[in-house]
């Protein structure tokens, strides 16, 4: 019987790296562990800032995952009508020992149908929107409701990361990696929440961001008819 730890993160176009590289890293340390990079074809798929990561595999040669990770990014939204995607998520969801998200990347689980009923973290400004796949929102960090885990926004995957290393392979396994990661967060701004930030700031941020949320409103209504 084999002991290899299959963990697949999806990737796509506008895929915000971050989301995926932070706790891929960190995964990739887990005992056993092997790490897929999953898309449609093997060619680079571009990320939000401009440089590309190639797959190391397809949806149609991917082994059955352990652990499914759906990161966010710029190009959720044309996820949420992408039959072969959410097909494919469907099905590696099926047997998954883990089903899991960063960021607004949960809201394509949900798109998939796969956080019906449950519990979900998602970055601030997209956490409402889980509401309309059946989901619900947790402002929280790491958020886990039976076997789906979810990290907030962007750098919360590396604690998810952490913590999913150590539902894998142990507390100690986790500690050890965070050790040889050397992560040890000392931000020089406290603004890395809407709490932190202030209200004045939070405005400027939804302002700015606005134009894209309506854009996946649009989306929603056209595709998912949410």
């Amino acid at each position: 019987m084999s002991t290899t730890l299959h963990i697949g993160f999806l990737l796509f176009p506008r895929v915000t790296q971050l989301d995926l590289t932070g706790p891929a890293q960190i995964l990739s340390r887990v005992p056993g562990a092997q790490v897929h990079l999953v898309w449609k074809s093997p060619e680079p798929v571009p990320t939000d800032v401009g440089f590309t990561i190639n797959p190391t595999t397809t949806f149609a040669d991917c082994p059955p995952l352990d652990v499914l990770c759906v990161p966010g990014g710029f190009g959720i939204e044309s996820l949420f009508g992408d039959a072969e995607t959410l097909a494919f998520l469907r099905r590696q969801g099926e047997w998954a020992r883990f089903v899991t998200s960063v960021c607004n990347g949960s809201l394509v689980l949900g798109a998939a149908g796969l956080l019906d009923g449950y519990r979900s973290a998602c970055h601030w400004i997209w956490l409402p929107f889980l509401e309309r796949f059946g989901a619900v929102p947790v402002a929280e960090r790491i958020v886990r409701d039976r076997n789906r885990i979810s990290g907030g926004g962007v750098t919360a995957g590396i604690d998810f990361g952490l913590a999913l290393a150590a539902e894998l392979a142990g507390a100690e396994a986790a500690r050890m990696i965070q050790l040889a990661l050397e992560y040890d967060p000392q931000p020089p701004f406290g603004a890395g929440s809407p709490q932190g930030a202030g209200p004045e700031l939070v405005a400027r941020y939804r302002e700015m961001v606005a134009p894209r949320l309506a854009r996946v409103e649009a989306v929603l209504a056209q595709t998912v008819g949410l």
